[in-house]
């Protein structure tokens, strides 16, 4: 295994006699954490007055100087990515000091404006909202939830579409979601409004319940099915999807057509309840130009992991996966990927030539934040690089998110099983597009 240690010059912390809400603090809130505490998304209060920051300021201290808030999982001293939501050691200190110094507001007039969000979506107003024809009961009996989604749509026109944002309406069930777009040719017969909108998850036999959703074409000629553009919809705990220029990514969206959530995972409720998660879709302009590929590592991808997915009771474990690249590609964003019992991560590639290529690295494994990670500019894997993997689990007391007390046996398993909250997967899952020169001076930044 190979360790590396990255060292950065300690920030010297100095700091203003006065600190205030108008001058120091609002702009940090504002910039950090309002994306996220404002109605409708991930935080648990909202953080867009002086009132609401004075309300929460002693959560707010605690959970900045803990570095619990923002939440960051991957290292910085390791690898930089696009809009890092890390704050510096003087920014932690300004809060700290504000708050000690009962939260003085300072001069009013001369704060900053709160930032205006739209709501429903973390990037703004999107071009199409898809909704459930009728929302997912999820039964209150303590088990995962495997289902098959449908999600149809007409339009006026055949578009070109960016990317693809998941809200989810049960943010604290909702595991994953897999979901891929099927096309339907205007010139065949096919009636994808009628069968069943929700169906249990088929496992590896589809052929029925496609026919019982009503995905297939309906005139009795070959294929029954449309053609299929996979992994378009995507979302993970604290996920949001990596939003490109207008020349890297994006695919054509047809106007007869649905998304199709081939899987959407419910973790385990002690409640009944109804989901309405909804889908935004926002167009771009014009045809790709750079296509964007994805593909994972580990469980259920191209590499084996070594040794076998395991993890005794009271044991800590690493893992390890590997794939040597077979031609020049541009590695774009990354998405490390454990479930409950996860405690390190690591990946890096070695090229033919030079130095160690870092990717991502995570210190302390988060289950509530699965970030795709978008690198400032893309990240060139020269052709014979061998890109490795690690992972670290935990399956001991001591992991305070260990689902079993005492600690049983977890595993990978199969199908569904490796997929549920309570067994263990490791992936590390990329999108790139073959190399081209001067893709390294491409920014990727938003």
């Amino acid at each position: 295994m190979f360790f590396f240690c990255s060292y950065e010059k300690k920030e010297e912390l100095v700091l203003p006699n006065s600190v205030t809400w108008s001058e120091h603090i609002a702009p940090i809130v504002f910039k950090t954490c309002t994306p996220c505490h404002r109605p409708g998304e991930a935080g648990t209060f909202d953080l867009l007055t002086y009132n609401d920051a004075v309300r929460n300021a002693n959560k707010i201290k605690f959970t900045t100087q803990t570095k619990f808030m923002p939440p960051w999982p991957a290292d910085p001293s390791y690898v930089h990515f696009a809009d890092e939501r890390v704050l510096s050691e003087t920014e932690i200190g300004l809060i700290k000091k504000w708050v000690e110094d009962k939260m003085p507001r300072g001069d009013s007039t001369k704060e900053p404006v709160a930032p205006t969000f739209y709501v429903g979506s973390f990037f703004g107003k999107p071009d199409l909202v898809i909704k459930l024809p009728k929302p997912v009961e999820i039964k209150g009996n303590g088990t995962d939830a495997f289902l098959m989604v449908k999600f149809p749509f007409e339009l006026e026109k055949d578009e070109y579409v960016q990317y693809i944002e998941f809200v989810p309406n049960q943010r604290k069930l909702v595991h994953h979601v897999n979901g891929h777009l099927l096309s339907y040719d205007s010139q065949r017969q096919f009636n994808y409004s009628a069968g069943e909108t929700i169906l249990p998850d088929a496992l590896n036999n589809f052929k029925d319940a496609y026919t019982k959703m009503g995905l297939t074409y309906t005139d009795n000629k070959k294929p029954e099915l449309p053609p299929l553009l996979p992994n378009v919809v995507y979302y993970l705990p604290g996920y949001t999807p990596p939003v490109y220029n207008e020349d890297i990514g994006g695919f054509k969206l047809p106007k007869n057509g649905l998304f199709f959530l081939k899987n959407i995972h419910y973790g385990p409720s002690n409640k009944d309840c109804l989901d309405s998660s909804y889908i935004n879709v926002f167009f771009r302009k014009s045809p790709p130009k750079r296509p964007v590929y994805e593909t994972q590592m580990g469980t259920f991808g191209i590499s084996k992991i070594e040794p076998e997915l395991i993890i005794e009771p009271n044991e800590i474990k690493t893992f390890h996966t590997q794939v040597t690249i077979q031609t020049d590609i541009s590695i774009l964003s990354v998405n490390p990927h454990m479930h409950l019992i996860g405690k390190s991560f690591v990946a890096y590639a070695l090229p033919p030539q030079g130095d160690t290529i870092k990717l991502v690295r995570i210190n302390k494994w988060d289950f509530r934040w699965q970030y795709y990670y978008t690198y400032n500019i893309p990240v060139k894997i020269p052709k014979g690089s061998v890109i490795h993997v690690y992972g670290t689990y935990d399956n001991t007391d001591k992991n305070p998110f260990n689902p079993f007390h005492p600690p049983r046996k977890i595993i990978q398993g199969e199908g569904n099983e490796s997929m549920q909250t309570t067994e263990e997967m490791f992936q590390f899952i990329f999108t790139y597009m073959p190399y081209k020169n001067g893709d390294e001076k491409i920014s990727l930044k938003q």
